[in-house]
Protein backbone atom coordinates (compact mmCIF):
# COMPACT_ATOMS: atom_id res chain seq x y z
CA UNK A 1 0.00 0.00 0.00
CA UNK A 2 1.27 3.45 -0.41
CA UNK A 3 2.35 5.44 2.35
CA UNK A 4 2.91 9.11 3.08
CA UNK A 5 5.07 8.75 5.87
CA UNK A 6 8.12 10.78 5.40
CA UNK A 7 11.42 9.31 5.68
CA UNK A 8 15.02 11.65 5.09
CA UNK A 9 17.92 9.39 3.85
CA UNK A 10 20.67 9.12 5.86
CA UNK A 11 23.44 11.67 5.88
CA UNK A 12 26.53 11.20 3.85
CA UNK A 13 30.20 10.87 5.21
CA UNK A 14 32.53 14.09 4.65
CA UNK A 15 33.72 13.72 0.95
CA UNK A 16 37.67 13.83 0.96
CA UNK A 17 37.65 14.38 -2.89
CA UNK A 18 35.76 17.32 -4.21
CA UNK A 19 35.76 15.82 -8.04
CA UNK A 20 35.53 11.69 -8.68
CA UNK A 21 38.73 10.84 -11.01
CA UNK A 22 37.40 7.76 -13.13
CA UNK A 23 40.89 6.65 -13.70
CA UNK A 24 40.92 5.11 -9.87
CA UNK A 25 37.45 3.50 -10.20
CA UNK A 26 37.09 2.86 -13.38
CA UNK A 27 39.39 -0.17 -14.64
CA UNK A 28 38.74 0.81 -18.61
CA UNK A 29 39.27 4.32 -17.72
CA UNK A 30 42.01 3.31 -16.05
CA UNK A 31 43.76 0.94 -18.90
CA UNK A 32 42.97 3.26 -21.11
CA UNK A 33 44.58 6.34 -19.55
CA UNK A 34 47.86 4.81 -20.17
CA UNK A 35 48.02 6.44 -24.07
CA UNK A 36 48.37 9.57 -21.46
CA UNK A 37 50.62 9.02 -18.94
CA UNK A 38 48.07 6.38 -16.79
CA UNK A 39 45.61 7.21 -14.08
CA UNK A 40 45.18 10.76 -12.68
CA UNK A 41 48.00 10.48 -9.95
CA UNK A 42 47.57 11.58 -5.58
CA UNK A 43 50.05 14.16 -6.36
CA UNK A 44 48.26 15.73 -9.36
CA UNK A 45 47.29 19.63 -9.09
CA UNK A 46 43.65 20.09 -8.87
CA UNK A 47 42.32 23.06 -11.13
CA UNK A 48 45.85 24.62 -11.68
CA UNK A 49 45.08 24.76 -15.08
CA UNK A 50 43.27 26.44 -17.93
CA UNK A 51 42.44 23.56 -19.00
CA UNK A 52 39.00 22.82 -16.63
CA UNK A 53 37.15 19.50 -17.07
CA UNK A 54 34.77 21.29 -18.99
CA UNK A 55 36.89 22.74 -21.50
CA UNK A 56 38.91 19.70 -21.87
CA UNK A 57 35.54 17.70 -23.14
CA UNK A 58 34.94 20.47 -25.26
CA UNK A 59 38.38 20.54 -27.09
CA UNK A 60 37.45 16.81 -27.33
CA UNK A 61 34.26 17.00 -28.58
CA UNK A 62 35.27 19.13 -31.31
CA UNK A 63 37.94 16.98 -32.13
CA UNK A 64 35.85 14.16 -32.41
CA UNK A 65 33.53 16.20 -34.44
CA UNK A 66 35.90 17.07 -36.97
CA UNK A 67 37.12 13.70 -37.61
CA UNK A 68 33.06 12.77 -38.12
CA UNK A 69 33.28 15.03 -40.93
CA UNK A 70 36.56 13.87 -42.00
CA UNK A 71 34.41 10.55 -42.63
CA UNK A 72 32.07 12.40 -44.58
CA UNK A 73 34.39 13.46 -47.33
CA UNK A 74 34.07 10.91 -49.89
CA UNK A 75 30.51 11.99 -49.65
CA UNK A 76 31.28 15.48 -50.00
CA UNK A 77 33.50 15.50 -53.00
CA UNK A 78 31.37 13.65 -54.95
CA UNK A 79 28.99 10.43 -53.70
CA UNK A 80 26.28 12.58 -52.75
CA UNK A 81 25.92 13.96 -56.06
CA UNK A 82 27.32 10.93 -58.76
CA UNK A 83 25.23 8.00 -57.69
CA UNK A 84 22.98 6.52 -54.92
CA UNK A 85 24.97 3.81 -53.97
CA UNK A 86 28.45 5.54 -53.50
CA UNK A 87 27.36 7.39 -50.44
CA UNK A 88 25.95 4.21 -48.62
CA UNK A 89 28.92 2.06 -49.40
CA UNK A 90 31.38 4.69 -48.41
CA UNK A 91 28.41 4.97 -44.62
CA UNK A 92 28.79 8.92 -45.47
CA UNK A 93 25.38 9.26 -46.19
CA UNK A 94 23.72 12.90 -44.67
CA UNK A 95 20.26 14.32 -44.86
CA UNK A 96 21.53 18.02 -45.17
CA UNK A 97 22.86 17.90 -49.10
CA UNK A 98 19.80 16.21 -50.07
CA UNK A 99 17.12 17.96 -48.27
CA UNK A 100 18.50 21.67 -49.43
CA UNK A 101 17.31 21.01 -52.59
CA UNK A 102 14.41 18.29 -51.69
CA UNK A 103 12.44 20.86 -49.08
CA UNK A 104 12.66 24.18 -51.46
CA UNK A 105 15.63 25.68 -49.25
CA UNK A 106 17.45 25.92 -52.60
CA UNK A 107 14.97 27.51 -54.53
CA UNK A 108 14.02 30.75 -51.22
CA UNK A 109 10.73 28.58 -50.40
CA UNK A 110 10.09 29.12 -46.89
CA UNK A 111 9.19 26.34 -44.34
CA UNK A 112 5.33 25.89 -43.67
CA UNK A 113 4.43 28.39 -45.65
CA UNK A 114 5.38 27.44 -49.33
CA UNK A 115 4.02 23.89 -50.94
CA UNK A 116 6.96 21.78 -52.10
CA UNK A 117 6.17 19.82 -55.52
CA UNK A 118 6.27 16.06 -54.34
CA UNK A 119 4.94 13.17 -52.22
CA UNK A 120 5.51 15.74 -49.08
CA UNK A 121 3.29 18.75 -49.39
CA UNK A 122 5.35 21.13 -46.71
CA UNK A 123 8.27 20.47 -44.83
CA UNK A 124 8.30 17.44 -42.33
CA UNK A 125 10.05 18.67 -39.32
CA UNK A 126 8.95 20.43 -36.21
CA UNK A 127 9.01 24.38 -36.26
CA UNK A 128 12.25 24.77 -34.40
CA UNK A 129 14.54 22.83 -36.52
CA UNK A 130 12.81 24.03 -39.44
CA UNK A 131 14.28 27.28 -37.90
CA UNK A 132 17.60 25.91 -37.89
CA UNK A 133 17.50 24.30 -41.38
CA UNK A 134 16.08 28.08 -42.91
CA UNK A 135 18.93 30.02 -40.81
CA UNK A 136 21.45 27.33 -42.83
CA UNK A 137 19.67 28.54 -46.19
CA UNK A 138 19.99 32.06 -45.33
CA UNK A 139 23.73 32.18 -44.70
CA UNK A 140 24.01 29.87 -47.74
CA UNK A 141 25.09 32.08 -51.17
CA UNK A 142 22.70 31.96 -53.82
CA UNK A 143 23.68 31.50 -57.48
CA UNK A 144 26.56 29.50 -58.97
CA UNK A 145 26.88 25.87 -59.39
CA UNK A 146 24.05 23.34 -57.33
CA UNK A 147 27.06 21.56 -56.01
CA UNK A 148 28.99 24.39 -54.68
CA UNK A 149 25.77 25.44 -52.85
CA UNK A 150 24.89 22.02 -51.35
CA UNK A 151 28.47 22.02 -50.11
CA UNK A 152 28.43 25.32 -48.41
CA UNK A 153 25.06 24.48 -46.79
CA UNK A 154 26.57 21.16 -45.30
CA UNK A 155 29.52 22.80 -44.38
CA UNK A 156 27.36 25.73 -42.72
CA UNK A 157 25.00 23.33 -41.11
CA UNK A 158 28.16 21.54 -39.52
CA UNK A 159 29.32 24.43 -37.92
CA UNK A 160 25.66 25.59 -35.95
CA UNK A 161 26.08 21.58 -34.97
CA UNK A 162 29.44 21.69 -33.83
CA UNK A 163 28.08 24.34 -31.25
CA UNK A 164 25.27 22.24 -30.32
CA UNK A 165 27.75 18.71 -29.55
CA UNK A 166 29.91 21.49 -27.48
CA UNK A 167 27.03 23.06 -25.36
CA UNK A 168 25.52 19.30 -25.09
CA UNK A 169 29.44 17.91 -23.83
CA UNK A 170 29.90 20.43 -21.53
CA UNK A 171 26.53 20.42 -20.14
CA UNK A 172 26.78 17.07 -19.58
CA UNK A 173 30.41 17.50 -17.96
CA UNK A 174 28.73 19.94 -15.79
CA UNK A 175 25.68 18.32 -14.51
CA UNK A 176 27.27 16.11 -11.84
CA UNK A 177 29.32 18.87 -10.52
CA UNK A 178 31.69 15.49 -8.38
CA UNK A 179 32.02 13.79 -11.81
CA UNK A 180 32.65 16.06 -14.86
CA UNK A 181 35.28 13.37 -16.44
CA UNK A 182 31.28 11.77 -17.59
CA UNK A 183 31.64 14.08 -20.24
CA UNK A 184 34.47 12.11 -21.89
CA UNK A 185 31.72 9.30 -22.55
CA UNK A 186 30.19 12.05 -24.54
CA UNK A 187 32.99 13.55 -26.13
CA UNK A 188 34.42 10.09 -27.53
CA UNK A 189 31.20 8.29 -28.32
CA UNK A 190 32.07 6.74 -31.69
CA UNK A 191 28.66 6.63 -32.47
CA UNK A 192 28.66 10.20 -31.80
CA UNK A 193 30.97 11.25 -34.55
CA UNK A 194 29.63 9.35 -37.08
CA UNK A 195 26.01 10.28 -37.09
CA UNK A 196 26.42 14.29 -35.95
CA UNK A 197 25.94 15.69 -39.03
CA UNK A 198 23.45 12.99 -40.56
CA UNK A 199 20.56 14.90 -39.78
CA UNK A 200 19.77 18.20 -37.43
CA UNK A 201 18.86 16.01 -34.45
CA UNK A 202 21.81 17.94 -32.41
CA UNK A 203 19.76 20.78 -31.77
CA UNK A 204 17.62 19.11 -29.88
CA UNK A 205 20.14 17.13 -27.89
CA UNK A 206 21.91 20.00 -27.13
CA UNK A 207 19.00 21.77 -25.63
CA UNK A 208 17.82 18.72 -23.84
CA UNK A 209 21.13 18.47 -22.13
CA UNK A 210 21.11 21.94 -21.33
CA UNK A 211 17.51 21.56 -19.76
CA UNK A 212 19.10 18.61 -17.53
CA UNK A 213 22.01 20.79 -16.53
CA UNK A 214 19.55 23.48 -15.49
CA UNK A 215 17.33 20.86 -13.34
CA UNK A 216 20.32 19.54 -11.51
CA UNK A 217 20.77 23.50 -10.23
CA UNK A 218 17.85 24.31 -9.07
CA UNK A 219 16.56 25.98 -12.08
CA UNK A 220 13.14 24.26 -12.38
CA UNK A 221 11.50 27.61 -14.79
CA UNK A 222 14.60 27.78 -17.29
CA UNK A 223 14.29 23.70 -17.14
CA UNK A 224 10.66 23.92 -18.22
CA UNK A 225 11.70 26.67 -20.86
CA UNK A 226 14.54 24.85 -22.78
CA UNK A 227 12.78 21.40 -22.68
CA UNK A 228 9.65 23.26 -24.14
CA UNK A 229 12.35 24.31 -26.55
CA UNK A 230 13.85 20.75 -27.26
CA UNK A 231 10.03 19.75 -28.11
CA UNK A 232 9.74 22.29 -30.65
CA UNK A 233 12.70 20.59 -32.46
CA UNK A 234 11.85 16.88 -31.82
CA UNK A 235 9.16 15.08 -29.67
CA UNK A 236 11.51 13.18 -28.14
CA UNK A 237 12.45 15.46 -25.13
CA UNK A 238 8.66 15.60 -24.15
CA UNK A 239 9.08 12.49 -22.94
CA UNK A 240 11.37 13.74 -19.87
CA UNK A 241 8.46 15.01 -18.26
CA UNK A 242 6.78 11.57 -17.23
CA UNK A 243 9.79 10.33 -14.95
CA UNK A 244 10.05 13.83 -13.48
CA UNK A 245 6.39 13.98 -12.85
CA UNK A 246 7.09 10.12 -10.93
CA UNK A 247 9.72 11.54 -8.85
CA UNK A 248 8.27 14.91 -7.70
CA UNK A 249 5.21 12.98 -6.44
CA UNK A 250 7.39 10.48 -4.60
CA UNK A 251 9.22 13.08 -2.89
CA UNK A 252 6.02 15.38 -3.26
CA UNK A 253 7.61 18.60 -4.73
CA UNK A 254 4.38 19.48 -6.98
CA UNK A 255 5.24 23.39 -6.87
CA UNK A 256 8.87 22.65 -8.86
CA UNK A 257 7.44 20.36 -11.29
CA UNK A 258 4.27 22.87 -12.09
CA UNK A 259 6.66 24.97 -12.72
CA UNK A 260 8.69 23.36 -15.28
CA UNK A 261 5.71 22.45 -16.66
CA UNK A 262 4.57 25.76 -17.15
CA UNK A 263 7.57 26.86 -18.68
CA UNK A 264 7.56 23.90 -20.99
CA UNK A 265 4.49 24.65 -22.22
CA UNK A 266 4.84 28.33 -23.07
CA UNK A 267 8.18 28.24 -24.81
CA UNK A 268 6.56 25.44 -26.67
CA UNK A 269 3.37 27.87 -27.70
CA UNK A 270 6.15 30.57 -27.99
CA UNK A 271 7.58 28.62 -31.02
CA UNK A 272 4.71 27.23 -32.73
CA UNK A 273 1.61 29.40 -32.18
CA UNK A 274 2.90 31.72 -35.16
CA UNK A 275 3.28 29.12 -37.70
CA UNK A 276 0.05 27.11 -36.20
CA UNK A 277 -2.02 30.56 -36.68
CA UNK A 278 -0.31 31.98 -39.41
CA UNK A 279 0.43 28.26 -41.46
CA UNK A 280 -1.58 25.89 -40.52
CA UNK A 281 -1.61 23.26 -42.87
CA UNK A 282 2.28 23.68 -42.80
CA UNK A 283 2.57 23.06 -39.32
CA UNK A 284 0.29 19.84 -39.36
CA UNK A 285 2.95 18.05 -41.55
CA UNK A 286 5.29 16.81 -38.79
CA UNK A 287 2.54 15.42 -37.48
CA UNK A 288 0.43 13.96 -40.40
CA UNK A 289 3.93 12.05 -41.72
CA UNK A 290 4.58 10.93 -37.82
CA UNK A 291 1.64 9.35 -37.95
CA UNK A 292 0.79 8.39 -41.57
CA UNK A 293 4.72 6.98 -42.34
CA UNK A 294 4.98 3.39 -42.92
CA UNK A 295 7.31 1.10 -40.89
CA UNK A 296 10.96 2.11 -41.52
CA UNK A 297 14.46 0.97 -41.09
CA UNK A 298 15.48 -0.19 -37.85
CA UNK A 299 12.46 -0.39 -36.10
CA UNK A 300 11.22 -4.08 -34.52
CA UNK A 301 8.36 -3.86 -36.67
CA UNK A 302 9.67 -3.44 -40.16
CA UNK A 303 11.85 -7.02 -39.13
CA UNK A 304 8.95 -8.57 -37.93
CA UNK A 305 7.20 -8.14 -41.41
CA UNK A 306 10.28 -8.96 -43.31
CA UNK A 307 10.87 -11.92 -41.33
CA UNK A 308 6.98 -13.47 -41.73
CA UNK A 309 6.36 -11.60 -44.66
CA UNK A 310 3.15 -10.02 -43.70
CA UNK A 311 2.76 -6.63 -44.25
CA UNK A 312 1.94 -4.18 -41.16
CA UNK A 313 -0.12 -0.70 -41.71
CA UNK A 314 0.87 2.48 -40.31
CA UNK A 315 -2.05 2.24 -38.16
CA UNK A 316 -1.45 -0.92 -36.70
CA UNK A 317 2.50 0.04 -36.35
CA UNK A 318 1.19 2.86 -34.42
CA UNK A 319 -1.49 1.23 -32.23
CA UNK A 320 1.17 -1.46 -31.41
CA UNK A 321 3.94 1.24 -30.53
CA UNK A 322 1.46 3.41 -28.54
CA UNK A 323 0.57 0.07 -26.01
CA UNK A 324 4.25 -0.99 -25.87
CA UNK A 325 5.29 2.44 -24.81
CA UNK A 326 2.42 2.73 -22.28
CA UNK A 327 3.37 -0.76 -20.98
CA UNK A 328 6.94 0.51 -20.76
CA UNK A 329 5.60 3.66 -19.13
CA UNK A 330 3.51 1.56 -16.77
CA UNK A 331 6.86 -0.51 -15.99
CA UNK A 332 9.01 2.41 -14.57
CA UNK A 333 6.29 3.82 -13.14
CA UNK A 334 6.31 0.93 -10.56
CA UNK A 335 10.12 0.61 -10.59
CA UNK A 336 10.06 4.51 -9.31
CA UNK A 337 7.58 3.85 -6.32
CA UNK A 338 8.84 0.46 -5.63
CA UNK A 339 12.37 0.76 -5.44
CA UNK A 340 14.41 0.86 -2.14
CA UNK A 341 16.09 4.70 -2.91
CA UNK A 342 14.37 6.74 -5.18
CA UNK A 343 15.97 6.65 -8.56
CA UNK A 344 18.06 9.16 -10.09
CA UNK A 345 16.64 11.75 -12.15
CA UNK A 346 18.77 10.90 -15.81
CA UNK A 347 18.43 7.16 -15.01
CA UNK A 348 14.30 7.31 -15.54
CA UNK A 349 14.96 9.60 -18.48
CA UNK A 350 17.60 7.31 -20.15
CA UNK A 351 14.84 4.49 -19.53
CA UNK A 352 11.84 6.33 -21.07
CA UNK A 353 13.82 7.41 -24.65
CA UNK A 354 14.98 4.13 -24.76
CA UNK A 355 11.63 2.58 -24.36
CA UNK A 356 10.37 5.44 -27.27
CA UNK A 357 13.42 4.10 -29.80
CA UNK A 358 12.89 0.27 -29.25
CA UNK A 359 9.16 0.91 -30.24
CA UNK A 360 8.65 3.28 -33.17
CA UNK A 361 8.14 2.72 -35.94
CA UNK A 362 11.97 3.80 -37.42
CA UNK A 363 15.11 4.05 -36.27
CA UNK A 364 17.45 6.71 -37.71
CA UNK A 365 21.08 6.08 -37.04
CA UNK A 366 21.37 9.54 -36.08
CA UNK A 367 18.71 8.81 -33.09
CA UNK A 368 21.43 7.52 -30.78
CA UNK A 369 22.01 10.87 -30.24
CA UNK A 370 19.72 11.31 -27.97
CA UNK A 371 20.54 8.59 -25.67
CA UNK A 372 24.38 9.49 -25.53
CA UNK A 373 24.18 12.45 -23.28
CA UNK A 374 21.69 10.34 -21.06
CA UNK A 375 23.70 6.77 -21.22
CA UNK A 376 26.66 8.89 -19.97
CA UNK A 377 25.11 10.43 -16.70
CA UNK A 378 22.35 7.32 -16.03
CA UNK A 379 25.47 5.10 -16.25
CA UNK A 380 28.87 6.26 -16.34
CA UNK A 381 30.81 2.58 -16.93
CA UNK A 382 33.44 2.70 -19.88
CA UNK A 383 33.00 -1.28 -20.24
CA UNK A 384 28.78 -1.18 -19.98
CA UNK A 385 29.07 2.21 -22.45
CA UNK A 386 31.31 1.03 -24.94
CA UNK A 387 29.60 -2.29 -25.12
CA UNK A 388 26.30 -0.38 -26.43
CA UNK A 389 28.42 1.77 -28.62
CA UNK A 390 29.74 -1.21 -30.44
CA UNK A 391 26.32 -2.37 -31.30
CA UNK A 392 25.38 0.90 -32.54
CA UNK A 393 28.55 1.48 -34.79
CA UNK A 394 27.43 -2.06 -36.71
CA UNK A 395 24.06 -0.79 -36.60
CA UNK A 396 25.63 2.41 -38.33
CA UNK A 397 27.71 0.50 -40.84
CA UNK A 398 24.98 -2.25 -41.11
CA UNK A 399 21.78 -0.10 -42.55
CA UNK A 400 24.37 1.55 -44.96
CA UNK A 401 25.08 -1.74 -46.52
CA UNK A 402 21.80 -2.82 -46.38
CA UNK A 403 20.79 0.07 -48.50
CA UNK A 404 23.74 -0.15 -50.71
CA UNK A 405 22.93 -4.01 -51.09
CA UNK A 406 18.88 -3.14 -52.18
CA UNK A 407 20.41 -0.46 -54.74
CA UNK A 408 22.98 -1.55 -56.52
CA UNK A 409 22.36 -3.92 -59.37
CA UNK A 410 25.44 -6.32 -58.82
CA UNK A 411 23.85 -6.68 -55.03
CA UNK A 412 26.93 -5.59 -53.64
CA UNK A 413 26.81 -4.88 -49.61
CA UNK A 414 25.06 -6.39 -46.97
CA UNK A 415 22.08 -9.09 -47.37
CA UNK A 416 19.03 -8.73 -45.33
CA UNK A 417 19.59 -12.20 -43.11
CA UNK A 418 22.64 -9.26 -42.03
CA UNK A 419 20.74 -6.44 -42.18
CA UNK A 420 18.26 -8.28 -39.06
CA UNK A 421 20.96 -9.53 -37.58
CA UNK A 422 22.36 -5.69 -36.58
CA UNK A 423 19.35 -4.76 -35.91
CA UNK A 424 19.06 -7.02 -33.35
CA UNK A 425 22.30 -6.52 -32.07
CA UNK A 426 21.08 -2.44 -32.03
CA UNK A 427 17.88 -3.26 -29.72
CA UNK A 428 20.08 -6.28 -27.62
CA UNK A 429 22.77 -3.63 -27.17
CA UNK A 430 20.26 -0.90 -26.01
CA UNK A 431 18.14 -3.34 -23.58
CA UNK A 432 21.40 -4.46 -22.40
CA UNK A 433 22.23 -0.74 -21.17
CA UNK A 434 18.52 -0.31 -20.16
CA UNK A 435 18.88 -3.55 -17.80
CA UNK A 436 21.74 -2.59 -15.83
CA UNK A 437 20.37 0.63 -15.38
CA UNK A 438 17.36 -1.20 -13.79
CA UNK A 439 19.58 -3.23 -11.64
CA UNK A 440 21.42 0.47 -10.57
CA UNK A 441 17.80 0.99 -9.47
CA UNK A 442 17.05 -1.57 -7.39
CA UNK A 443 20.65 -2.57 -5.54
CA UNK A 444 21.30 1.45 -5.82
CA UNK A 445 24.75 0.23 -3.94
CA UNK A 446 25.91 -0.94 -7.43
CA UNK A 447 25.08 2.49 -8.84
CA UNK A 448 28.82 3.94 -9.57
CA UNK A 449 27.28 7.80 -8.98
CA UNK A 450 25.92 6.95 -5.32
CA UNK A 451 28.99 4.82 -4.03
CA UNK A 452 30.72 7.74 -3.18
CA UNK A 453 27.95 8.70 -1.05
CA UNK A 454 25.54 11.00 -3.63
CA UNK A 455 22.04 10.95 -3.88
CA UNK A 456 21.04 12.53 -7.13
CA UNK A 457 23.70 14.91 -8.54
CA UNK A 458 21.22 15.68 -11.78
CA UNK A 459 18.16 15.66 -8.99
CA UNK A 460 17.95 19.52 -8.76
CA UNK A 461 15.43 19.84 -5.96
CA UNK A 462 14.99 15.45 -5.40
CA UNK A 463 18.64 15.19 -4.50
CA UNK A 464 18.74 14.39 -0.68
CA UNK A 465 14.68 14.50 -0.72
CA UNK A 466 12.65 13.44 1.73
CA UNK A 467 10.34 10.21 0.40
CA UNK A 468 6.75 10.77 0.79
CA UNK A 469 4.87 8.93 -1.35
CA UNK A 470 6.17 5.06 -1.45
CA UNK A 471 4.80 1.59 -2.50
CA UNK A 472 5.35 -1.97 -1.67
CA UNK A 473 8.49 -2.72 0.15
CA UNK A 474 10.00 0.38 0.30
CA UNK A 475 6.75 1.93 2.36
CA UNK A 476 8.08 -0.62 4.95
CA UNK A 477 11.85 -0.35 5.27
CA UNK A 478 13.19 -3.09 7.49
CA UNK A 479 14.50 -1.98 11.09
CA UNK A 480 17.54 -4.10 10.77
CA UNK A 481 19.47 -5.48 7.79
CA UNK A 482 18.21 -8.57 6.75
CA UNK A 483 20.01 -9.27 3.77
CA UNK A 484 23.72 -8.60 2.42
CA UNK A 485 24.50 -6.86 -0.83
CA UNK A 486 27.21 -7.37 -2.51
CA UNK A 487 29.70 -3.96 -2.39
CA UNK A 488 30.28 -1.31 -0.51
CA UNK A 489 27.80 0.22 2.16
CA UNK A 490 26.08 3.69 0.54
CA UNK A 491 24.51 6.15 2.38
CA UNK A 492 22.72 8.48 -0.22
CA UNK A 493 22.43 12.49 0.41
CA UNK A 494 24.42 15.58 -0.18
CA UNK A 495 24.63 17.92 2.34
CA UNK A 496 23.56 21.17 0.35
CA UNK A 497 26.35 24.31 0.07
Amino acid sequence: MPSLQKTSPPQCRPQASPVVCPTHRDEVAAAGSELIGGPFGRRALIGGSALTPARVIALVVIGMFALGMVQKIPCYDWAWFRGTTSQYTHACYSDIPHLFVGRGFAEGLVPYFDRLGGDIEFLEYPVLTGLFMQLAAWLTPGGGDMMHREQTYWMINAGMLMVCAAVMAVCVARTHRRRPWDGLLVALAPAFALTATVNWDLLAVALTAAAVLMWSRGRFLAFGILIGLATAAKFYPLLLLGPLLLLCWRAWKWREYFVALLGAGGAWLAVNLPVMLLAPEGWKQFYLFSTERNIDFGSVWLLISQRTGVSIPPGTANTFAVLLMLLACAGIAVLTLTAPRRPRFVQLAFLVVAAFVLTNKVYSPQYVLWLIPLAALARPRWRDFLIWQACEVMYFLGIWMYLAFTTSGNKQGLPTDGYHFVVVLHVLGTLYLCAVVVRDILAPERDVVRQDGSDDPSGGVLDGAEDVFVVGAAAHPARHAAAVVEGPRVEWGVPRG
